[in-house]
């Protein structure tokens, strides 16, 4: 097909989704939190009230942390932790992965906002390792590592690397930082508590609104000398807002609905999908078997054809299978990433095979009716 199609409007007719949670009109969640929240609860105001203290203090415990900042944002968080420990070491360097969050997605800001200057050891395409650390030539301030790694399709390093990289940055007194985005998912990886992975770290960040379902807001646990001094650039930052009542009750909710499912549900889902989709002979899916409950799945064909067959096959069955494809290095394969969620569980793996296979299908005709 060669006309323009409506893909925003064929996803909102969709009642099932491959990828995620359902979707929830802003009415929807709100009603969910008023329903959820205790009447006579007071609003916070300025980060200060007890709704917003006894939150930081349940995410310090979680994480095993003295203290944590309940902010608007994750990219607030890390930029503040990164200047912190560079003021505190006189050192304004920071090591991360290629693929970092701060580097791709953020306009520099931990450059050009705080002076920091980002060394970016080993490959984009794999993980980092103790070895890419210890052939970094010039000095670290402080070494950032993200788990999982999200741009690589979730992966992990074993615990026994992780492990080594965090001692050779202590051997070197170098502060470490978590971006823990998407920490929530790596416990049934290492098959330990948070507060162990988060032991391994001077100051963790983690995210509430990805697969917790959150409307928006992260936190920085750490010393609290740390996290008091955090409070104050979340105030030059702007993200000491009048109320976040919204956002800490939206977390606490999702805390308390999905952070069991992950290891039962989400992550013995994602494997079962992953072993679904390798078995075609035009699909890869990185890793494989998945580390969390994330993935990147890799389509060989036409990338016009494939998104426009996806389409297709949400208007026939009502089930949204990707919204787009990323093309990838090698030009014949086009990627999506798949999060195991709510919605996610509703659907068979046998059911997801026969979609995909629906998929190819149509594509394939699109190929056959194309003028040669």
């Amino acid at each position: 097909m060669t006309e323009k199609r409506d893909s925003a409007s064929i996803q909102n007719a969709c009642t099932r989704f491959l990828t995620h949670h359902y979707r929830q009109t802003p009415h929807q969640v709100l009603s969910d939190l008023a329903q959820a929240a205790d009447p006579t609860l007071q609003a916070d105001r300025y980060g200060q009230g007890q709704l917003i203290a006894q939150f930081e203090e349940e995410i310090a415990t979680l994480l095993g942390k003295e203290a944590a900042v309940f902010m608007p944002s994750g990219t607030m968080c890390q930029q503040i932790a990164l200047r912190i420990w560079a003021d505190r070491r006189k050192m304004a360097s920071v090591a991360f992965h290629p693929t970092s969050h701060l580097e791709i997605h953020e306009h520099h800001a931990y450059q050009l906002l705080h002076g920091i200057h980002g060394i970016l050891p080993g490959s984009p395409y794999r993980l980092l390792t103790p070895q890419n650390l210890q052939a970094v030539a010039e000095p670290i301030g402080t070494l950032l590592l993200e788990l999982p790694q999200r741009e690589i399709g979730g992966q992990l390093p074993a615990w026994e690397e992780l492990v080594e990289m965090i001692e050779w940055a202590r051997a070197h007194d170098i502060p470490t930082h978590l971006d823990g985005a998407r920490l929530w998912e790596c416990q049934p990886f290492y098959e330990r508590t948070y507060a162990e992975i988060a032991a391994l770290f001077d100051t963790v960040y983690v995210s509430f609104y990805k697969v917790l379902g959150g409307i928006a807001g992260a936190a920085l646990a750490g010393p609290a000398d740390v996290i008091a001094e955090a409070r104050v650039w979340q105030r030059r930052h702007g993200g000491n807002l009048i109320h976040l009542f919204p956002y800490v009750l939206s977390a606490r909710k999702g805390l308390t609905d999905r952070l069991g499912r992950m290891i039962e549900m989400y992550c013995a889902k994602a494997r079962g999908v992953a072993g679904v989709l390798a078995s075609f002979p035009q699909i890869q899916v990185m890793p494989n078997p998945p580390h969390t409950n994330m993935m990147h799945v890799f389509l060989r064909g036409d990338r016009a054809k494939l998104v426009d067959a996806a389409l297709d096959v949400a208007e026939e069955k009502g089930v949204w299978l990707f919204a787009d494809l990323t093309p990838t290095q090698i030009p014949a394969y086009h990627k999506f990433e798949l999060t195991v969620g709510d919605a996610t569980l509703d659907l068979t793996d046998e059911e997801i095979g026969g979609l995909f296979q629906l998929l190819f299908a149509k594509a394939e005709a699109e190929i056959e009716r194309a003028p040669r």
